[in-house]
């Protein structure tokens, strides 16, 4: 005979990483949506404009944005301004705020567009796991330093399954700093009434990584969607307790199939 759901057997079905937290923060283009890849492709097209319009002195610092290792590098995770300012900066080029605040706005519009024309979906592993924690009664929020946070999980049908949303607007509203600092994700624990020291936090960027262990945070899970040679080895030097490909791994019965 079955035992009967309840949160503590619902618990059990969690990897033994996340039987202790108290609530999780996740982190949503590339964690929850399949939008990161959405992003690189509008940062390179961005970027690659600029380089061709604005040919750095040194031919070696003239090469197209890669959206594997550029957008890691310097991009993922972070505010539109901020991103934009260090690519430039990582390629020489002393750019201005106007100029910074140009190439932000390109990659904003061709990233609307993209995002109109073709919406993104939920990572069914991260579905799976967010649902195993509802289960399990422990709280969950989503946080992003992007604006269009919201409106990603609303198209994706999985807003309803987080308690809390803290987004780029609410970013700029109450002045946070921008990742690698911990405020959005301690403002986003803050909204589900648990102690960081008790909570989890769920990224893929280097710079995320490190928020939350600047945070405090009790458990930061890395996500490898990249799977590259040394991704996973970059996110755990960055703060990372333990990383995955998937985040259905860290329900009963592995990544879903």
């Amino acid at each position: 005979m079955h035992r009967p759901l309840t949160p503590d057997t619902a618990r059990e079905a969690l990897d033994p990483a996340l039987r202790d937290v108290r609530a999780v923060v996740f982190d949503t283009d590339g964690v929850i949506t399949d939008s990161a890849r959405v992003h690189a492709a509008a940062w390179k097209v961005a970027f690659d404009d600029y380089l061709h319009a604005h040919p750095p002195e040194d031919p070696d610092q003239r090469r197209p944005f890669d959206v594997g290792d550029d957008y890691l590098r310097h991009v993922d995770g972070k505010s539109r301004l901020d991103g934009a300012a260090a690519f430039l900066a990582a390629r020489g080029i002393d750019a201005s705020d106007e100029t910074v605040r140009a190439v932000a706005e390109d990659k904003e519009r061709l990233f609307t567009e993209r995002l109109r024309e073709h919406g993104v979906d939920a990572y069914p592993g991260t579905v799976r796991l967010v649902r195993a924690l509802r289960a399990a009664g422990v709280p969950r929020a989503a946080a992003s330093a992007s604006r269009h946070a919201g409106e990603l999980l609303e198209r994706a049908g999985i807003l309803d399954l987080f308690d809390a949303l803290v987004d780029g607007g609410e970013t700029a509203r109450l002045g946070l700093a921008g990742k690698p600092e911990p405020d959005l994700f301690l403002e986003a624990v803050r909204r589900l009434g648990a102690p960081a020291g008790r909570a989890a936090v769920v990224e893929d960027a280097l710079a995320g990584v490190e928020a939350g262990r600047r945070g405090g945070f009790a458990l930061v899970v890395g996500v490898d969607r990249a799977a590259g040679a040394d991704t996973g080895a970059r996110l755990l030097r960055h703060g990372a307790d333990i990383v995955v490909r998937d985040l259905g791994e860290l329900c009963a019965g592995g990544a879903p199939t």
